[in-house]
C-alpha cells in the first residue's frame, strides 16, 4: 500500500500463448533511491492461480526506481513438459527469454500496477491501473 512518502507496486502475468494467467512464476523485487544508486533486494514472491503476485514487499521511503525480475524459464519448462506428455517434442526445451526484467521510475504516494503479457517468444509490459 502506498503512503504519502512511499510508492507501492503490484503485478500479474498473462500467458498470451494460452490466454490464461501464468501460475507459479517467481518474482523478485529490488529498489534504489536514485538513478545511479545501488539496487537493494527487497524480497519476492510467486504468482498465484490468477497470475497475481499479491504479497510483494513494501517499498522503502525514498525509492525512485523499481526492478521486477520474472523467472520465466522454469514456468515455460513446466508448461512444455505438460504439453508434451501426449504429444511429440515440438521444439527445444527452455525459454527464449529465461527471465524478464522490468525497471521503472516511481513517485511517492502512487501505486504502480505493472502487468506482464508473456509468451514463449516475446513479452510486453505496461502501466496498468
Amino acid at each position: 500500500m502506498s503512503t504519502e512518502t512511499t510508492a507501492s507496486v503490484s503485478t500479474h502475468i498473462l500467458d498470451t500463448s494460452i490466454g490464461r494467467p501464468a501460475e507459479g512464476v517467481a518474482i523478485s523485487l529490488s529498489a534504489r533511491t536514485d538513478l545511479h544508486g545501488e539496487w537493494a533486494a527487497l524480497g519476492g514472491s510467486a504468482t498465484d492461480a490468477d497470475g497475481r503476485c499479491k504479497d510483494l514487499p513494501a517499498l522503502p521511503e525514498g525509492t525512485t526506481h523499481v526492478r521486477l525480475d520474472f523467472e520465466t524459464e522454469t514456468y515455460f519448462e513446466k508448461k512444455q513438459a505438460e504439453a508434451q506428455q501426449d504429444a511429440p517434442r515440438v521444439r527445444d526445451s527452455g525459454a527464449f527469454f529465461p527471465e524478464v526484467t522490468i525497471t521503472f521510475a516511481v513517485n511517492p504516494g502512487e501505486h504502480y500496477h505493472v502487468p506482464l503479457l508473456l509468451n514463449p517468444f516475446g513479452y510486453s509490459v505496461y502501466r496498468g491501473s
